[in-house]
């Protein structure tokens, strides 16, 4: 049975809506939740299969940004506001261009990430399909991955000219193409499977 890691803390709610600088204010490192029409919003438990999932890209978007100097990779509990009048988000993974930086304030993204990737649970299967897609889109996230790890298949989503999302790719293998983290690129089956670092270099060509 897989263990969970608990992520919300027992923290009592504010009593009614706060602005979002209040949600700021009140939150701390041990309370992961969001903002969604001035009400504050927990975030439950995650799997073990969702962390590993998390870790893992982490490493690879990390390694690649870093070494290229692409741009910043930021993981939840960093929050994400990334429009005036839309819910203050904290995704899983955000990655933001070099060219962006100075959209990242102390405690969260002042504007959309270019790059948005969420790992679905049961429970927010409905919310990451549904409210965030709809909104990322409205803000202008550039690229939107939403992992499910109990059906091992990546869904890629790519805005278009006209701000609308449309699918780049989905399955659970075969070679995906970042356009929001210029020249990244993985195998989705790495996503479950999971191969060191240095084999994925190896793979890229980084090393012999």
């Amino acid at each position: 049975m897989a263990t969970e890691s608990l992520k919300t803390s027992t923290r009592p709610l504010p009593k009614g809506k706060l602005s979002y600088e209040q949600f700021l204010q009140w939150l701390d490192e041990d309370t992961w939740a969001e903002w969604v029409d001035g009400e504050v919003i927990l975030m439950s438990p995650i799997s073990d299969e969702h962390q590993l999932i998390v870790s893992y890209l982490t490493a690879l978007l990390e390694t690649y940004a870093s070494t290229r100097g692409t741009g910043i990779v930021l993981t939840e509990p960093f929050q994400m506001k990334s429009g005036a009048d839309l819910p203050g988000r904290s995704p899983d993974i955000l990655f933001v261009a070099s060219s962006r930086q100075h959209l990242i304030q102390r405690h969260f993204l002042d504007g959309p990430a270019d790059l948005v990737v969420e790992i679905i649970s049961p429970e927010s299967r409905a919310r990451d399909r549904g409210e965030k897609y709809y909104e990322y889109e409205r803000a202008g996230v550039k690229e939107y991955w939403i992992v499910d790890p109990e059906r091992k298949q990546v869904e890629f989503y790519v805005l278009s000219e006209q701000g609308i999302y449309r699918p780049a790719f989905m399955g659970g293998a075969g070679e995906y193409h970042s356009t929001a983290v210029e020249g990244f690129w993985i195998r989705v089956e790495w996503l479950w499977e999971r191969p060191a670092v240095l084999e994925v270099l190896r793979v890229w060509g980084w090393v012999p």
